[in-house]
């Protein structure tokens, strides 16, 4: 009978210690490594930064399942937004989600943004269409637009840009942990035939976590 519950003792380890070993992230496959590593001020927390862009349909149908993801992680990230730009040059929507930053309502509007856009098919990339927009949502408008062309508004969409170069980013919805790792919905999912965004987006969450706790135990060492 000990002899019995020794084997099943043993197999229960090798078969929790294969899924934990099938669960780690795996490098070129769950997510690659940026080229040149960015410095972190997340202390003992992980950083984790989703870049990302208000007219990028994919990444609307990926911010509810990451806000959900965030919130989950609680204390254990430090997470932040980098708006993109596809030429890589200013453009109008990046200066709306800094400028809401600026004001501290970036909590507050950030899904409103995205629903306007993708749902009801606003454009909001002109200063006018954003600023109209604004007002029919109890933001005054002249104080948004002081905002929207303030010194710190651009000191924030100039860093963005930087920032989108030295991270090396190509397309987006995008996350890089910690500075260094890289990964994003069409990274873990390349092997799909066919593609499917919404599995692969639970499939990167999950990588995430991995990477995560990964960075919080290599903290703890």
């Amino acid at each position: 009978m000990r002899i019995i519950r020794l084997i099943l003792s043993a197999f229960v380890l090798l078969v929790t210690t294969g899924v934990a070993h099938a669960a780690a992230p795996v490098k070129d496959v769950d997510y690659v490594m940026l080229g040149s590593p960015q410095t972190t001020i997340a202390g003992k927390k992980v950083e984790v930064i989703e870049f990302f862009a208000y007219y990028c349909p994919h990444c609307n149908a990926l911010e509810a399942p990451l806000e959900k993801w965030v919130k989950a992680q609680g204390d254990n990230i430090v997470f932040k937004r980098v708006h993109t730009s596809v030429t890589g040059e200013e453009v109008p929507q990046q200066r709306l989600y800094y400028t809401l930053e600026a004001m501290g309502k970036v909590d507050e509007f950030h899904s409103k943004v995205l629903f306007a856009i993708h749902s009801q098919r606003k454009h909001l990339d002109s200063e006018d269409d954003i600023a109209d927009f604004i007002a029919t949502q109890g933001i005054d408008r002249q104080k948004f637009l002081d905002a929207y062309h303030s010194f710190a508004v651009q000191s924030k969409v100039t860093r963005a840009l930087q920032m989108q170069n030295s991270y090396e980013i190509r397309t987006w919805p995008t996350i890089v942990v910690d500075g260094r790792f890289v990964t994003a919905p069409p990274i873990v999912g390349a092997a799909m035939d066919p593609y499917n965004e919404n599995v692969a987006q639970d499939m990167m969450l999950k990588v995430l976590d991995g990477l995560v706790l990964q960075q919080l135990k290599e903290r703890n060492k």
